[in-house]
């Protein structure tokens, strides 16, 4: 069985976006240098034929794959969730116990994560660390760089 993937609406939007453009756009693309190949002549040496052939197979793996996730993926509401405690697409407002600096980040997929805008996954040393605290819980966890501790300032959605 495939593994549930949750998504907010915007990164539900952003996958079914991104699927729509790789059978559209690309598809066409991927077709045309096919056709332009097949054009030169012999195709059983034909190194330009075997190149958007292999093309081709990637970019229709690439498409199964997220149609796959999306198949597998349900939309999380976060109206209805409470900030009590740290859940998937919470922002969660840190205080670093060693260097006394603040950082907030919202806990998103794997699928979703992107450090530039403040959006580590659920999956992440952070992520797996916080679930499930609450405002005022000191936690340590191991990251790359050793043992860091953070207490929890806020929970908001």
């Amino acid at each position: 069985m495939a593994e549930l993937t949750y998504l907010t609406q915007d990164g539900l939007d952003k996958l079914k976006l991104e699927i729509h453009e790789l059978k559209t756009k690309e598809r066409s693309a991927v077709a045309n240098a096919i056709a332009e190949a097949r054009e030169k002549g012999d195709l059983s040496e034909n190194a330009e034929y075997d190149a958007a052939k292999e093309a081709q197979s990637l970019l229709e793996l690439k498409i199964s794959q997220l149609e796959n996730l999306l198949v597998n993926s349900r939309l999380v509401d976060d109206s209805t969730m409470d900030n009590s405690k740290v859940f998937i697409l919470s922002f969660v407002k840190l205080l670093n116990k060693k260097n006394n600096l603040s950082v907030t980040y919202q806990i998103v997929s794997e699928k979703e994560a992107n450090i530039k805008l403040s959006k580590i996954s659920v999956d992440s040393p952070i992520g797996k660390g916080l679930l499930g605290k609450k405002v005022g819980d000191v936690v340590s966890i191991n990251i790359p760089v050793g043992v860091v501790e953070f207490e929890i300032l806020e929970i908001t959605r």
